[in-house]
């Protein structure tokens, strides 16, 4: 096949392209003029110079293709609130719906997030019919997801051909904006490590690429996969990161998320410098418990352990020189 892919740059793209070429299919990559790709220079690819907010540069990029993979998004914290959160994710999951359309109905997977299923208090095991609950002015990103899910929906039922996947809590090495290594980094660098109660599917960037492949090949239209993973408490995350990194045993201090809430809520109202992201705390404070067993079923998604995905993270943490050494 010839796809299409947005976002291909990126650190979930990336292996995506890469997997892509392995198996024999020639890949062409939306870029900007700025985009750096150096993570996929190894492989070859074709440029098409363009933009999900322009519905035209889609079209002409998609010419040719038997299929699309949308994963052009917002991952920073820092943009989670900005305006370019809306007009990237809602505006151009529209923008590549519309082009897969006009371009004669191509084959289409939009790549979403299990933000966009739910978010629980409590350790609840949710799935693709899970109803979606979250307050979306609270939970931006969230919210931005499920809505670009139901323009999939739309198109779907318009004929579009376009399935959605939803990846849990991606992790691996080259994650070089630390989007998930954060997290890790902290624990390894941090002492008391901090944690809040909350939960987590961590799940292998490799695996998530590989499934999302999947969707494109074997997935039906109009339905959602989840890309899932080991659910873990944040705590448990914190405590395989450590046995990783040789710390094993380092003091893990897990407060009250009403007390954590507290503080940052307080710091904020008072303009003062927080330790985190706010929204990092609200999502860090809910489960994202999730069950991918439909993924597994219809396309063969298979996913590693959490401590194979988390040693491999901690060693190119170590590599760089970004995490102390054993």
């Amino acid at each position: 096949m010839k796809v299409f892919v947005t976002g291909g740059n990126g650190f979930i793209g990336s292996r995506v392209v890469r997997q892509l070429h392995a198996a024999g299919h020639t890949v062409r990559c939306l870029v900007r003029e700025s985009s750096k790709t150096h993570r996929i220079d190894m492989v070859p690819f074709e440029r098409h110079l363009g933009d999900v907010r322009d519905v035209d540069s889609l079209v002409a990029g998609m010419a040719g293709c038997e299929g699309v993979i949308h994963l052009a998004s917002i991952s920073s914290w820092e943009q989670i609130r900005s305006p370019i959160m809306r007009i990237v994710v809602v505006d151009g999951t529209r923008n590549v719906m519309e082009a897969a359309k006009r371009a004669g109905g191509v084959r289409t997977v939009f790549v979403s997030s299990c933000a966009a299923i739910n978010g629980t208090k409590q350790p609840v095991m949710m799935n693709e019919e899970t109803a979606f609950k979250l307050d979306t002015k609270k939970y931006v990103y969230a919210g931005a997801k499920h809505e670009a899910e139901k323009i999939c929906a739309e198109y779907a039922a318009d004929g579009l051909p376009v399935m959605t996947v939803n990846p849990c809590e991606v992790y691996g090495p080259e994650d070089e904006e630390l989007i998930t290594a954060s997290y890790l980094l902290d624990a390894l660098k941090d002492w008391p490590v901090m944690s809040l109660h909350g939960g987590t599917a961590v799940a292998h960037v490799e695996d998530i690429a590989a499934g999302i492949i999947g969707a494109l090949h074997k997935g039906r239209a109009g339905e959602r996969y989840i890309l899932g993973g080991e659910n873990l408490h944040v705590r448990e995350v914190m405590e395989k990161t450590l046995v990783a990194g040789g710390q094993k045993g380092k003091f893990i201090l897990q407060m009250p998320n009403m007390v954590i809430k507290g503080l940052i809520k307080t710091l904020v109202t008072l303009r003062l410098p927080t330790p985190v992201i706010p929204d990092i705390v609200d999502y860090g404070t809910l489960f994202w418990f999730v069950d991918c067993s439909k993924a597994r079923r219809e396309l063969g998604y298979i996913h590693r352990s959490a401590d194979e995905t988390i040693q491999d993270v901690v060693d190119w943490l170590i590599a760089e020189g970004l995490a102390p050494a054993k």
